[in-house]
This record gives C-alpha cells, structure tokens and sequence, in this order.
C-alpha cells in the first residue's frame, strides 16, 4: 500500500489562500485563547509601542497558513507536525494577507511533507516566514479498533 493513497505532491508544488483580517478575528481569537494583550486592543498603548498602532495576534495571522495547508497543499488531512516560524512583521486590522507554502521534500515511506512557509501582507512586507512538516491522513480510510 502507498503512502500517499491520493497521490504525493512534489517538490516544488505551491498553494497560497488570501483573507482580509478584521478586528473581529482579533475579538474571536481573545474567546478562544484568552490573549488579551493591550497591543490587541488599546489605541493607546499600542500607539506607544514600535508597532505604533493596534495589531492582530500572532496566532490570527499564522492561521492562514493552517487553512493552506489543510485546504490546497498537501490537503485535507493534513496536520502539522512541527512549525519553524519567525513573526518578522506585525499584521494590522484591515490587512489583506497571503498564506503561501511550497513543497520542500516529501517522504515515500510516510504522508510526511516539509514545506517553506509564508505570509506575506498586501503591501509586500513579509508578516511570517519559515518551515513546517506536515501529516496527511488518509480521510478514506476508518481507523482501526
């Protein structure tokens, strides 16, 4: 049996996804997570920070890069395994950003793909940039037990 029951990517294969992100992502991330950092919410105090205005969790913008990788590239299935990634570059309310990945190596023997990841701002600044491996699950098949 193959390991890659759907067919393996390839080395050099990419996949990007776009969004805007909203203050209400940041409101919605605070539920889940409990971040309530004043850089997130306070004008002023952010005001006074090298960001000089309110930014977007971490957490917010590294999320696209889930969807990309569950989504398009390896694809549904996939879970990260392990994630190398430098924050270079905040992301403000109203930015649009890229998500993109690019197949870096692929195993034969298991569903495991590196990738070089990115998220990139609509204004060119790279917001995160670095690695990741991923596990792709074969959705078609029950589990055993």
């Amino acid at each position: 049996m193959s390991a890659w029951p759907n067919g393996a990517p390839t080395v050099g294969q990419r996949a990007s996804l776009t969004r805007t992100v909203t203050a209400a992502d940041i409101e919605r991330f605070t539920e889940i997570s409990g971040d309530r950092n004043p850089l997130h919410y306070d004008p002023t105090v952010a005001a006074r920070t090298r960001f000089g205005r309110v930014v977007v969790q971490g957490g917010v913008t590294s999320a696209i890069l889930n969807a990309v990788v569950a989504e398009c590239l390896p694809g549904p299935g996939t879970v990260f395994l392990e994630t190398n990634w430098r924050f270079v570059a905040p992301t403000r309310p109203g930015d649009t950003i890229t998500g993109e990945v690019e197949v870096t190596s692929v195993r034969t023997d298991k569903p495991i793909t590196g990738l070089s990841t990115r998220v990139v701002r609509d204004d060119g600044v790279v917001a995160i940039e670095g690695t990741a491996v991923c596990w792709t699950f074969d959705l078609g098949t029950p589990p055993a037990g």
